[in-house]
């Protein structure tokens, strides 16, 4: 395995689409998109050299997050005309806690904590930070609005994946968290991601000027708590007091 991967080097093309209103989401995040993937977490995790204290602080508050995001996308398919699109958003909500809970089991055996670990967690201020930033935009932004607030969790984790597969190649078989990279190489997530920015899209189509202008801008505010979430597990963050 290399010593180090250069995993700001962006992918020229993507194995999904990214329709014009997306691709205009990621230029407002500017460099901040690219950050994301360079922070000293994700290498140490690329390379395999991510201490098991880090990565289990990282689970743990990850499994938390990921029912707010469930959250959010229940609350995004309340507000959804269109029945596929109820439907659509629903499945994204158990996609969330089902198929991702999968994943965090696994490694609470191995790690050392269970479901009664995880409800009693108290969340860093990041992630609360993170989850109330989605859940205001679910509730009280336009649909466009709602879609872009959550729209960069699954995007950096797949693009994270297929960066890391074209720099790594193979999963080394002794890789500590080979399980976490195979998951988000899984091309199915390229359907996923079809199907989620297919509806930005839309629901951008139908906005006005206003209300894109904001969804730009709680796009970049995720993509910045996504950064600050390798953080808080990096520095095992608590709160001052």
């Amino acid at each position: 395995m290399p010593a180090t991967f250069t995993l700001t080097a962006p992918i020229e093309s993507r194995a999904f689409t990214v329709p014009p209103f997306a691709q205009s989401c990621l230029e407002h995040a500017d460099d901040t998109w690219e950050e994301a993937f360079d922070h000293p977490f994700v290498h140490a995790l690329a390379e395999g050299e991510l201490d098991a204290e880090r990565f289990k602080f990282y689970q743990m508050q990850d499994a938390r997050y990921l029912e707010a995001f469930a959250d959010a996308a229940s609350l995004i398919s309340t507000r959804c005309p269109d029945p596929d699109d109820k439907l659509w958003f629903i499945d994204a909500a158990r996609l969330a806690i089902v198929v991702e809970g999968e994943l965090h089991e696994g490694y609470g055996e191995k790690l050392g904590y269970g479901p009664e670990d995880i409800r009693e967690l108290a969340l860093t201020p990041n992630n609360r930070a993170y989850q109330n930033h989605m859940i205001e935009r679910a509730q009280r932004g336009t649909l466009v609005e709602a879609v872009a607030a959550i729209a960069p969790c699954p995007w950096l984790y797949i693009e994270l994946g297929q960066r890391m597969e074209r720099e790594m190649g193979a999963i080394p078989e002794d890789h500590p968290y080979a399980e976490w990279l195979a998951m988000y190489r899984d091309p199915e997530f390229n359907e996923y991601m079809d199907n989620l920015l297919e509806r930005l899209q839309r629901f951008a189509d139908a906005a006005d000027d206003e209300a894109r202008a904001r969804a730009k801008t709680a796009f970049t505010t995720s993509v910045r708590y996504e950064w600050m979430f390798w953080n808080q597990a990096w520095t095992q963050q608590e709160w001052p007091v």
